[in-house]
């Protein structure tokens, strides 16, 4: 720019026709992009080269944009005779360009490293996943042999004319390894939905946890008298059920209130699990469902990112702490469409 008001200066001095102007003039016409106001020493406008006609056809925009270039740059004076004009620039749009560049260049850079990370993030999962689901389902194999022994077992005690209540129980307790086993054996696979009762469902997990759970602890179950029908698939349903009960459980340390409570309305159903123990810290609300979280001294925690797992991706519900409060107990509550 300042080349620029040189020649604009010698071409303002110019006084014979045989002066070489050439360079002058070419200095002057290359300026393409480089928007400029020369202005009096009273801030009267004499030209603008390079704005948008916009702007020159509004004398409102026009002042807005002369206050805009004079904080860009400094002005450059030149003297026209006895009086001074001022030249005010702004910054080419090359210039502009190269400013943002680097903002552009890091913003690049970090979308590439964010996206790296989550293909090595994602590849850890599956990889983890893949060995979840092998121990899990070489878990399902080895129970199935112990399982076939106390079947063969029971026969025997039928013939031995045990108490008939006795292998009753026994065979309550077989049939839920058999289940275990079934559901170790699915994981991993997309599960089958059906429409299934799940009042009856609940209850009836809620009775064998209740048999086998110490007498200390009060359990109330509470539902309408008639059924609901979901799609769920019933092993994951008891599973998540279990797990629940067998949290609250282990959070009263076995002494207590227990709670099951299931709503509806038109749409969908709730069921609301509340106990008397320890309680969640609320910024612990969501961590809790995080794969190896855990508050015991013994345990993986994966109960409950399994319980989420299973509501959520393979039976199309929600679960969320509804409300919890320290030393006096939680409430969970799962959703689900009818």
């Amino acid at each position: 720019m300042n080349i620029w008001a040189e020649a604009s200066n010698t071409l303002n001095d110019a006084t014979q026709f045989d002066t070489d102007l050439s360079l002058p003039l070419l200095i002057i016409t290359e300026n393409s992009t480089i928007p400029i106001i020369q202005t009096t020493d009273k801030d009267s406008i004499l030209s603008m080269i390079n704005i948008d006609d916009k702007i020159i056809n509004s004398s409102e925009k026009t002042i807005r944009f002369l206050k805009k270039l004079k904080s860009q740059n400094p002005p450059i004076e030149i003297k026209v005779g006895k009086s001074t004009q001022y030249l005010y620039y702004g910054n080419s749009s090359l210039l502009t360009k190269l400013k943002y560049y680097p903002i552009s260049l890091v913003l690049i850079f970090l979308f590439f490293t964010i996206l790296l990370f989550n293909f090595y993030r994602s590849n850890k999962i599956a990889t983890q996943n893949r060995l979840w689901t092998g121990m899990a389902k070489e878990t399902a194999h080895q129970i199935g042999t112990p399982l076939s022994s106390l079947l063969g077992w029971l026969e025997i005690m039928r013939l031995d004319n045990v108490d008939p209540q006795i292998i009753e129980e026994i065979e309550k307790d077989v049939k839920k390894l058999e289940i275990i086993a079934d559901r170790f054996s699915k994981i991993g696979s997309k599960p089958q939905l059906t429409n299934i009762d799940i009042v009856a469902e609940t209850e009836k997990i809620f009775s064998y946890l209740q048999l086998r759970n110490s007498k200390q602890i009060n359990f109330t179950f509470e539902s309408p008298q008639h059924e609901i029908l979901v799609p769920l698939n019933k092993e994951l349903h008891s599973w998540t059920i279990e797990n629940l009960i067998k949290n609250a459980i282990d959070a009263m340390k076995g002494k207590g209130g227990l709670d099951v409570l299931i709503q509806e309305n038109t749409k969908q159903v709730n069921i609301f699990i509340s106990d008397t123990g320890g309680g969640i810290p609320k910024k612990m609300f969501n961590k809790i469902f995080e794969p190896g979280y855990t508050t015991k001294k013994r345990g993986w925690g994966l109960g409950l990112s399994l319980t989420k797992r299973i509501v959520e991706d393979f039976q199309n519900g929600k679960i969320k702490v509804l409300h919890s409060e320290i030393g006096k107990g939680t409430t969970f509550c799962i959703t689900y469409k009818k």
